[in-house]
């Protein structure tokens, strides 16, 4: 069907002018995984986009259905593999509620400070990942990547240290937390705070002193406080667009609510504007973790005892949708359960395909080399956009 509204296009060309159909896509560099967008150009200006998704298509929801629930837990770090602590999190939260299953506040603490060190090092992949798509012109771009991914190692030696892992954890299990801190842990991850806090100046100061990033930014893709409403974006995308709407204020889970931040808010609604709110929330991230490392109660991490068969954990007939606020917006998870050891059905509400729904309304009038930047602030992961 693309392929024949393409032809159309060109037959019926644009105000006199030639148009051309051009992929960017699904093999390219900057498109941050596989990622078609048929773009209908006059010269350098997009006059229309139609964003192609579903190659890297895994099933995710018919495979939870085959798996029990002390399975799944490690598989969902697969969906948005750039923050597995999220998606964990969401899918073993919406067991629980089924299942009214209590959690200890240890665990709850424990859940909130790797969800807090996973944006953190989302966020490092995210900004050295955009600035190196904006190129060389940029002026920096390659260092602001080099330096990014230097912070984020750092995070993922603690989370190496705390699962045996530094990509996809298991770390969150019905009932709590399959692992406790190590000896020396909290001591290690306030000197890793401490490090990243100081690292941010450095980034700003070499990002907002550069006229490019500048210009290749401010009044680029920008989404109006309406628009963002209406296709239901989330994350640091609606609140770059002046919409204060984040879960962990609105619906604390996992005991928010005893935590005191602030959720960054941005009016311009332009790359400019995403960026600004996800520099603030690394520093709200940082607050977050250093108050649950000072804070951290005494007891269990669990409400189960250990499991010994992967069919231990059985719930009872029920319906739950838990969502979460993850580094890219709202991550939610519906299950469905028939009272055995394995969902009934299951279904994803991923952040990256949600937000993705806004590209053919904010590219249109924009050159060619903005797709990457616009592209790059949206901040998708295509393992949660095709699941």
């Amino acid at each position: 069907m693309a392929d024949a509204q393409a032809r159309k296009v060109i037959e019926m060309g644009y105000g006199g002018n030639e148009r051309l159909i051009m992929n960017m896509g699904p093999q390219h560099p900057a498109s941050h995984g596989i990622f078609r967008m048929i773009l209908t150009l006059e010269g350098e200006t997009i006059v229309a986009v139609d964003p192609v998704i579903g190659y890297l298509h895994r099933c995710h929801e018919k495979l939870a259905e085959t798996l029990t629930y002390v399975q799944y837990p490690s598989i969902a770090s697969k969906t948005d593999y750039v923050a597995a602590m999220t998606s964990e999190l969401a899918y073993v939260t919406a067991a629980e509620r089924i299942g009214g299953i209590e959690i200890p506040k240890r665990a709850q603490h424990l859940r909130v400070l790797v969800a807090e060190l996973q944006r953190i090092a989302s966020h490092c992949l995210w900004l050295g990942t955009w600035c190196l798509d904006m190129g060389g012109a940029l002026g920096g771009g390659a260092t602001v990547f080099l330096y990014c991914f230097r912070e984020r190692e750092m995070v993922l030696d603690l989370f190496e240290a705390l699962t045996g892992a530094r990509l996809l954890y298991g770390f969150h299990q019905v009932g709590g937390t399959r692992y406790d801190l190590p000896a020396g842990w909290a001591a290690r991850c306030r000197q890793t705070m401490d490090h990243i806090d100081k690292r941010l100046d450095e980034y700003e100061s070499l990002l907002e002193g550069n006229t490019i990033f500048l210009v290749r930014t401010q009044g680029v893709g920008t989404i109006s406080k309406e628009l963002a409403m209406e296709v239901g974006i989330s994350g640091p995308l609606i609140r770059g667009s002046g919409v204060p709407y984040d879960i962990r204020k609105l619906e604390p889970y996992s005991s928010y609510q005893d935590f005191t931040f602030d959720v960054p808010v941005w009016e311009s609604g332009d790359c400019y504007g995403r960026y600004k709110v996800r520099m603030r929330e690394f520093r709200e991230s940082i607050t977050i973790v250093r108050q649950a490392l000072d804070g951290l109660p005494e007891g269990p991490v669990s409400s189960r005892p250990g499991v010994k068969s992967v069919g231990q954990v059985k719930l009872p007939k029920g319906e739950a949708y838990s969502r979460v606020e993850g580094p890219r917006g709202e991550v939610g998870c519906y299950l469905v359960s028939d009272g055995t050891t394995k969902p009934y059905r299951m279904k994803w509400r991923g952040a990256s395909f949600s937000n993705l729904a806004v590209l053919p309304w904010i590219l249109p009038g924009h050159k060619v080399a903005d797709v990457v930047a616009i592209l790059g602030s949206i901040d998708p992961v295509f393992g949660e956009v095709d699941r």
